[in-house]
């Protein structure tokens, strides 16, 4: 029996979740940050043993770290030896409407590396890539020299994340002194608070802060081995304006064409430049020996141009600073001191997070394994908010290390951002979302260039969205609907018509291109060839691959979403749009079951099991048939390559499975017991050793419970539909799905 009245105690809900380690997990550092920027750190609350947490090396790439320090404006790019363009990776292929240019690639993709790409298509895919802007972690002074500590120096670990107030304490011994550290990130700039407490600070203990150059690799944002391809320099000390009695120095970074500043902050503090990109920050010493006890100090990082920390407040729920304690009085002379004045920013932004947007208990049912989707749902909302509500559509890693170069995925946006209307947090989802404005002129050129319509968006880009040579991804097609879809939750979550004539624009030249795309035939409208659809599988035979069915049910219900926003606008409504949608071809049935595809072999059963996307992602629409998506469902259960799954896949399932009222099976599909469906101590939801973390993952299952907790239009009249009749669900401010 659910039991829904009484209010959730959300801070106990969140609390109960809190990460602590006793011991140093090499897949789950914690991390601080606000959407625009992150830290990860290790077991010292600082970055000191990068080698420790590595990021599985890929080809002949050395092994990277996940220890990074990355933000949305820090990106840079490798001058090429010549100017390269992707006309030189323009290959004509043939479709019902004549050649059409997509942008390949001469070498191929296997196994997720690249192999065999000349040098045009390297640098091409390998810039910008996102950039770590810098690493600061404990060193150890002995007799005059400075080295890093190293693990086995480290005993007596105990690190808490406390969710509820963003902030890291960790505790160590480091040569029989006792250390604490508080680890904390302003909720509205790029700023960084640390407060260490040790008596080793007077016995050798200090901190390096050190800057690489750009990275190429796939997985490392870091190149460590080009010390002379960039420059550090440092100015200071100057007395602070917003600190009384505190300096700052400032620290110039220049990367070709990449300028940034990092501002160091403190209260008897020591900045020194030691090498060429390397500082040391240790406390000055005084005559007071209780006072050489604490280091209490900012980092704060600022892109090219800004004069002070960026703002990020206009786009975050509103917090209120709470008094001063007054243990912080005199840190610095008056008022907090720097790294307290970070600490309560953090303080007072997270419960108001928590406190706000939706909530799902399931602590009351007796099932283990409510338990254990507990935890993943809270954890999973603190790394989609530090990694994924940014002002550009994230990495599949965030920002906590590189994942193809930083480049984002823009097929995968749906899976990073979503849940953020479904759980009623709509002003996380709209920086990203707003983004595509900037980049419409060259997805208008692209979909000009193949004589379609309206606007064709990239798959793997930077900010720039300039799209990267693929044998693969210029072939997706599953992007183009997500704009519309995000663009339709937030509306949903905020239903005005400001939000209708913000996302107008990027509504109507996506469906302008959709319909543009479909081709008459004698059995109704058709999509491609060429493609691939969203089960990458097909890749090989891109250039005959027609029909998808997840593609097909998303073209009908994107086309008509947007025509519903031309009719909440008053607009007239476009003839072509209707046509198209209510002609498309129903997708392929083989024995049964949905096949993915409408030419042989129509279903290979590795990678994304996408068909069940066509009910579960998406509401029923006039091409499904609910009894073969249930058919098609336990054909995937039954028997699918769990190996080469990604971990949003689980997600689609429960999806599909609650809308097909089967919530026991949705359940199942949520914790299936397989590799990358795993969730790390840290909430991450591993894939491989070169892929540690997978946020479309946790986005996924956010999306998927909000749906089997609030339900969706026209579904099940009863209170969480996609959760077991005899599970306790308590769940509040989510927001109904389409």
């Amino acid at each position: 029996m659910h039991t829904i009245a009484g209010k959730i105690d959300r801070r106990a809900l969140v609390q109960r979740h809190n990460v602590h380690q006793s011991r140093l997990d090499p897949g789950s550092p914690l991390s601080v940050g606000n959407g625009e920027f992150g830290f990860t750190v290790d077991v010292t609350g600082l970055q000191s043993l990068p080698a420790s947490y590595p990021v599985g090396a890929r080809d002949d790439l050395p092994p990277g770290t996940l220890l990074g320090t990355q933000s949305q404006w820090g990106w840079h790019s490798v001058p090429p030896p010549q100017p390269y363009d992707l006309a030189d990776s323009i290959v004509l292929y043939d479709s019902p409407r004549g050649p059409v240019p997509y942008v390949d690639m001469v070498g191929g993709i296997v196994n997720d590396r690249e192999t065999d790409t000349s040098t045009a298509e390297t640098w091409l895919r390998a810039n910008q890539h996102r950039l770590d802007v810098g690493r600061v972690g404990f060193q150890w002074l002995e007799n005059g020299t400075a080295r890093s500590i190293i693990e086995a120096e480290i005993t007596d670990t105990e690190q808490t994340l406390d969710l509820w107030s963003g902030v890291i304490i960790s505790r160590f011994t480091l040569a029989g002194h006792p250390v604490k550290v508080t680890t904390a990130c302003h909720p509205d700039r790029d700023e960084l608070g640390f407060r260490v407490e040790s008596p080793a600070l007077g016995a050798g203990l200090l901190i390096g802060i050190s800057f690489p150059y750009g990275s190429e690799a796939w997985h490392d944002a870091a190149d460590w081995n080009s010390p002379d391809a960039h420059t550090t320099s440092v100015d200071g000390p100057v007395m602070s304006e917003e600190h009384d009695g505190c300096a700052t120095w400032t620290v110039h970074r220049e990367l070709d064409e990449a300028r940034y500043q990092v501002v160091i902050t403190g209260h008897n503090l020591t900045v020194e430049q030691t090498g060429q990109h390397q500082l040391r920050v240790a406390h000055a010493m005084t005559a007071r020996p209780e006072t050489n006890q604490m280091l209490d100090f900012t980092v704060a990082f600022l892109s090219a141009g800004d004069g002070d920390c960026i703002p990020r407040g206009n786009n975050r729920p509103t917090a209120t600073t709470p008094a001063v304690s007054p243990d912080a009085i005199g840190q610095t002379g008056v008022g907090l001191s720097p790294a307290l004045s970070v600490t309560a920013a953090s303080e007072a932004y997270w419960p108001g997070f928590w406190s706000s947007g939706g909530a799902i208990e399931l602590d009351a049912t007796d099932d283990p394994r409510a338990k254990e989707l507990e935890r993943r749902i809270v954890l999973s909302q603190y790394l989609t908010a530090i990694n994924c509500s940014g002002s550009l559509p994230p990495q599949e890693t965030g920002l906590v290390c590189n994942s193809w170069r930083g480049r984002f995925h823009l097929e995968m946006h749906w899976w990073h951002a979503a849940h953020f209307a479904h759980w009623n947090r709509v002003e996380l989802l709209l920086p990203s979302l707003r983004w595509y404005s900037t980049v419409l002129e060259v997805s208008r050129q692209t979909a000009n260039a193949q004589g379609f319509d309206g606007v064709r968006w990239p798959k793997q880009i930077g900010p720039d969205g300039r799209e990267s040579p693929s044998p693969i991804g210029t072939f997706l097609i599953w992007q183009q609907p997500h704009p519309i879809h995000l663009a339709e939750l937030a509306y949903r979550a905020n239903p005005s018509r400001e939000v209708l004539e913000e996302f107008a624009e990027i509504v109507f030249e996506s469906a302008a291109f959709m319909a543009s795309f479909a081709h008459p035939t004698q059995r109704g409208f058709e999509l491609g060839p060429p493609l691939i659809p969203a089960q990458e599988s097909y890749g090989s035979i891109r250039a005959r691959v027609t029909n998808p069915t997840f593609e097909l049910a998303y073209w009908q219900w994107g086309l008509r979403t947007a025509a519903a926003w031309r009719e909440r606008l008053g607009l007239e409504p476009v003839e072509a749009w209707a046509d198209v949608a209510d002609a498309l071809v129903k997708p392929r049935v083989v024995n049964g079951v949905y096949a993915a595809i409408d030419v042989e072999p129509f279903t290979i059963r590795t990678d994304h099991p996408s068909m069940l996307c066509a009910l579960g992602v998406l509401p029923l629409t006039d091409l499904i048939d609910p009894d073969i998506m249930r058919a098609t469902l336990s054909d995937v259960l039954a028997d699918w390559d769990w190996g080469s799954t990604w971990g949003w896949d689980y997600p689609v399932m429960a999806m599909t499975a609650a809308r097909l009222e089967d919530p026991e099976a949705a359940v199942d599909a949520l914790l299936l017991d397989a590799g990358k469906n795993s969730v790390l101590t840290n909430g991450h939801n591993r894939q491989t050793d070169s892929l540690p973390l997978y946020l479309p993952g946790n986005g996924g299952l956010l999306a998927a419970v909000a749906l089997m907790a609030a339900g969706w239009d026209n579904g099940p009249d009863r209170h969480a539909p996609g959760f077991p009749a005899d599970w306790t669900v308590r769940w509040e401010g989510l927001v109904r799905a389409p």
